[in-house]
């Protein structure tokens, strides 16, 4: 007896459905990254090392905390995993738009992570610093540089300018003022440390239209397409261990854990405390994306007090067992919860 294979409507449809699963949809999947002890080590590498000054023991676990993100600039989740991550109690499914500028390539994102990154960490120090009453040295860097913009190839992230056009730099407003009161086309001679080797880099401003003046008279103004902040440091060194991590958020846990360490007081006393945050370099602590995935992340690694910016506690629908967690506004506030003889008397989120 022979038997024939007919394809029918209802296969069909079952063999599209199927494939529809692997179609590329425009979301991000958020789920409980991993932590790391501030205060601990990293493959036997301590994530912040300190020398060159006086440092105490440390015990316990200051733990910073992240999210995980599938389905970058280039990479959309399909149909299959964003369903996945709906049905998920551990997992967010959010549009791509709101975690990833349109425009943004995955180079240029994990650029901007990484700079972010590096600049909580600068924050970090000016804060700890601010704090400790210790003095802190001041640079103009350059944080990133555009792509298709004049300064490309020319001017890089890390740069430290010291002068535009001979005139001394101190602030980032100063550079923008030299490269908008110069017509453009103006070629701009750019004073800089590069790898401890100072020189001189010529980049010649040109015009992009300014999209809150365009719509009311097309005006145009000069730029040369460079981000620019004030980096700080100590006057002893102060290095940071991890790497593969993005984002400012981890600006107030370094804060601290840079206070443990260069104080005799302790600070964690053995326990497991997480948190996130960012920080200022006057130690405000700001709001993050992520929350409820990093309190889970905490809570899986067996944090029982989770600092967390006052801002972030209206995004937190569930609260993980046995976590607390308190809500800080500054450094000082999170140092004192830290302090307190009995986390039960400490303020709550929620």
């Amino acid at each position: 007896m022979r038997f024939r294979f007919r394809p029918t409507l209802t296969w069909s449809l079952l063999i599209l459905l199927g494939a529809a699963m692997f179609i590329p949809v425009p979301y991000v999947m958020k789920s409980p990254g991993p932590v790391f002890n501030t205060i601990g080590e990293i493959r036997d590498v301590e994530l912040i090392s300190i020398s060159g000054t006086q440092t105490y023991p440390t015990e316990g676990e200051l733990n910073m905390t992240t999210v995980s993100e599938f389905g970058g600039p280039q990479q959309g989740l399909d149909m299959f995993q964003a369903i996945w991550g709906w049905l998920s109690p551990d997992r967010t499914v959010v549009p791509r738009e709101s975690v990833y500028p349109d425009d943004e390539t995955e180079e240029e994102q994990t650029a901007r992570n990484a700079m972010s990154f590096s600049t909580s960490q600068s924050y970090a120090i000016a804060a700890a610093m601010g704090y400790l009453d210790q003095p802190v040295t001041e640079k103009l860097v350059i944080t990133s540089v555009g792509v298709d913009t004049p300064a490309q190839d020319k001017l890089r992230a890390g740069d430290e300018i010291l002068a535009v056009n001979g005139v001394l730099m101190k602030t980032p407003q100063q550079v923008v003022d030299v490269v908008r009161s110069n017509p453009v086309g103006t070629a701009l001679t750019f004073s800089l440390v590069r790898a401890d080797t100072k020189l001189d880099v010529v980049v010649t401003s040109s015009t992009r239209e300014d999209d809150l003046l365009t719509e009311q008279d097309e005006a145009k103004i000069p730029y040369i397409g460079i981000g620019i902040d004030i980096s700080y440091s100590a006057d002893y060194e102060i290095e940071f261990g991890v790497t593969g991590v993005g984002g400012p958020s981890a600006g107030t846990m370094f804060a601290i854990a840079i206070i443990d360490k260069l104080t005799e007081e302790d600070l964690v006393k053995g326990r497991n405390i997480a948190g996130t945050g960012t920080i200022t370099p006057s130690g405000k602590v700001g709001p993050i994306g992520g929350i409820e995935e990093k309190l889970i992340g905490a809570s899986r690694e067996g944090a029982t007090i989770f600092l967390a910016p006052s801002l972030n506690c209206p995004d937190i629908r569930h609260t993980p067992k046995g976590l607390r967690v308190v809500p800080v506004d500054n450094l000082s506030e999170a140092l004192a919860a830290l302090r307190a003889t009995d986390p039960e008397t400490l303020p709550m989120c929620g």
